[in-house]
């Protein structure tokens, strides 16, 4: 099975990531865009872009319809999801199975069966991978699932059965507030998903959260390329992501690669994917117990190939053409320490509102060990329709002070303005004494939240930077108005150019 022609079916920082893989494999790459991406900086990474509806996500990047159709009139032959979006919708890979597309992620029936918390676990706990206590209530009246939570024991989780990202999950901690809770969390399940299915899980308290990246080809070979840690979240979206976790020990590290392999091989997993786990207690009495598989690229792949020196979407690539895995187990290592941190348009200090709006200035930083996967550029706007994500800064150093110390840096000299985004945030959080000393939990923003949310003004050094980059200074006073000039920049003015 080969293929030229990869359709990227999603926007922004993770479709020019696609892009410059396709570039890079000599494949010929075609974008999407909706009315409001007509400009978009992704269109220019691709060879090709072809509209596929109007702003909403729904006309558009969630159309099934809509973009089989796009990858057909461009005769293309391949579609990479990306993350988001249909990325993890058994619906969207059969209809590009039916269509004759290769679709680059694993098949339909393994995303169906993975994308059922209830089924998941029930295959998981068949290949012995340590699964939370739980229980799917065969009632599952609201009446039905408060009884199931009693005799389960409170504190509990209830959780979406069909759902992630957090939605239709609540912990309930005593029966007085379940009722409540309960109907919450059907009702946003139903809302996110289709689906009211509730099943419940002993809530661990301030667990971190640990993840395995996975790897399967068609030909049975399965590896491992090693950990992040992910603890650092935000209503159980992640903000800061690393790698290696500074809470595994080397017993427990072997335990936990050896359970995703497992889990991957009882789901018949091909292509990219994610083992997640919760870990409870520290040193090598730690337990960890499974969470969820992500069966797509992560955001956070940037972290492990910063680690191991790989290319995840060219190996996906491979796979989906039927090739076997580029590397063997022993050939996969790691060195050094990666910190990812992930910068969106948003105002932390007013309940973390997604922001919109013209980037007067948007300048990256470069220099040794760092990367940015942006989907953004100055002058561009951010849009109201999708994600606020702009941007991953991804720092690799020598040891984990290295890297805080290297992304520190980096995110202190990365001015953006127009808009309020999370950098000074960021910097507050990567300098919390409990973050650099790696004690962290889920719930860390939580629990820090008067330290980690006080405003503050714009860092002086982004004021600097902004203040010595020339034309675009002159924008510094205020937060609206005409985008600053691009003329000096001839990058700016080149259409089809990959940045």
């Amino acid at each position: 099975m080969t293929f030229r022609r990869v359709l990227i079916a999603n926007r922004g920082e993770i479709a020019i990531r696609i892009a410059r893989a396709c570039r890079e494999a000599g494949l010929e790459s075609i974008a999407v865009y909706s009315d409001a991406d007509r400009d978009a900086p992704h269109t220019c990474a691709a060879d090709r872009a072809v509209r596929i509806g109007a702003a909403p996500a729904t006309q558009s990047y969630l159309s099934i319809d809509a973009i089989v159709e796009a990858a057909r009139a461009t005769s293309a032959e391949a579609v990479h999801p990306g993350y988001g979006f249909l990325s993890e919708n058994a619906t969207f890979a059969a209809a590009c199975e039916r269509a004759g597309l290769v679709f680059i992620g694993p098949s339909a029936g393994v995303i169906q069966r993975m994308g059922s918390k209830v089924a998941a676990r029930e295959l998981m706990s068949s290949a012995g991978v340590p699964i939370v206590p739980g229980v799917t209530a065969t009632d599952q009246s609201d009446a039905g699932i408060l009884s199931a939570a009693g005799q389960l024991g409170f504190p509990v989780l209830v959780k979406a059965s069909a759902g992630g990202g957090g939605k239709g999950m609540r912990a309930i901690r005593d029966e007085q507030s379940a009722s409540e809770l309960i109907a919450a969390a059907r009702r946003e399940a139903i809302a996110a998903f289709g689906d009211g299915t509730l099943y419940l899980e002993r809530l661990i308290d301030k667990p971190r959260h640990v993840e395995v990246q996975v790897f399967g080809d068609s030909h049975g070979n399965i590896v491992h390329l090693f950990e992040r840690e992910c603890s650092i979240q935000r209503r159980h979206q992640k903000v800061v992501e690393e790698s290696p976790s500074p809470a595994l020990t080397e017993p427990v590290r072997a335990r936990m690669t050896e359970a995703a392999v497992a889990a991957a091989r009882a789901a018949g997993y091909v292509n990219a994917g994610t083992i997640e786990f919760l870990l409870e207690g520290s040193g090598d009495d730690a337990r960890f117990y499974f969470l969820e598989v992500n069966t797509r690229l992560q955001v956070e792949h940037p972290v492990t190939e910063a680690l191991t020196g790989v290319d995840l979407v060219r190996a996906q690539f491979t796979v989906a053409a039927g090739g076997r895995l580029p590397w063997t187990q022993p050939e996969i290592t790691r060195r050094g320490h990666a910190i990812e941190c992930r910068i969106y348009a948003e105002d932390p200090a007013g309940g973390f509102l997604p922001q919109a709006g013209p980037l007067l200035v948007y300048r990256e930083p470069g220099g040794p060990g760092l990367r940015i996967d942006s989907g953004v550029i100055e002058g561009g706007t951010v849009s109201v329709h999708y994600d606020p994500l702009l941007a991953k800064l991804t720092a690799a150093a020598e040891s984990r002070d290295a890297a805080i110390a290297r992304a520190l840096a980096a995110l202190k000299r990365f001015p953006i303005l127009g808009i309020r985004t999370n950098v000074p945030f960021l910097i507050r959080l990567l300098e919390h004494a409990d973050m650099r000393s790696a004690r962290v939990h889920t719930r860390f923003i939580e629990d820090h939240a008067l330290e980690l949310l006080t405003a503050r003004d714009t860092p002086v050094e982004a004021l600097a930077a902004a203040a010595a980059i020339g034309p675009a200074s002159e924008t510094l006073p205020s937060s609206a108005g005409t985008p600053p000039s691009t003329a000096s920049d001839p990058w700016a003015t080149i259409r089809g150019w990959g940045r």
